[in-house]
């Protein structure tokens, strides 16, 4: 049985909407400042470190509520459609990423988040977003300090490799774009970026 369409019903974007995008390079800016944020404060030592760190803490939490906000977008507002001519494995592979990359939106901050509330310097440097607001420490019951420890050092782990998978992902994401658009050139890239859009010959 074929399907009636209404006739006022609205088309089917081809893009995503304008605030789909505007989230989506608002927390990729952020997780790329982040990167950046903690290669840099790698390489530095005692108090030095803390405005950069305070920094990470503020951006890490600030995509953890931006995730939040857009996978409530995302649940209430359909993605459009990828082009028919995709692969069957292209279009998994795509899935796949889109989920790898909302796992690691929200277990890095969290990962993070945990792992400083567990380290006994959050009594010294308490988390301040951007200086200004407080942000509470995760509450652990019953963690004496040999238990706080081990909690940190296995949250330091996973926060850890978490950022390596990031960077694979990351790089992932930006070379299947690139196909997409130099090789392909199909208009994958363009539902995130319509100006990109190509016009019909």
């Amino acid at each position: 049985m074929t399907a009636t369409i209404h006739p006022f019903a609205p088309a089917r974007r081809s893009t995503y909407s304008s605030v789909a995008i505007a989230l989506h390079w608002l927390i990729a800016l952020l997780m790329l400042s982040n990167i950046a944020l903690a290669w840099y404060f790698g390489t530095l030592k005692g108090p030095d470190a803390i405005p950069p760190i305070q920094l990470h803490k503020s951006i890490g939490i600030t995509v953890l509520l931006l995730t939040l906000l857009r996978i409530g977008w995302r649940l209430t507002h359909r993605a459009p459609p990828l082009p028919a001519e995709m692969k069957g494995w292209e279009r998994w592979a795509a899935k796949a990423t889109h989920i790898v990359f909302y796992l690691l939106m929200l277990g890095m901050p969290l990962s993070g988040w945990a792992m400083v509330s567990a380290s006994p310097l959050i009594k010294v440097h308490p988390t301040m977003l951007y200086g200004v607001i407080p942000w509470p420490a995760v509450p652990f019951p019953g963690f004496d300090s040999d238990h706080l420890h081990d909690a940190h050092k296995l949250l330091e782990k996973t926060h850890g490799l978490l950022a390596w998978v990031a960077y694979a992902t990351i790089a992932l994401h930006v070379a299947a774009a690139l196909k997409h658009q130099l090789i392909d050139r199909d208009d994958v890239l363009s539902r995130m970026i319509p100006i990109l859009r190509r016009k019909p010959i």
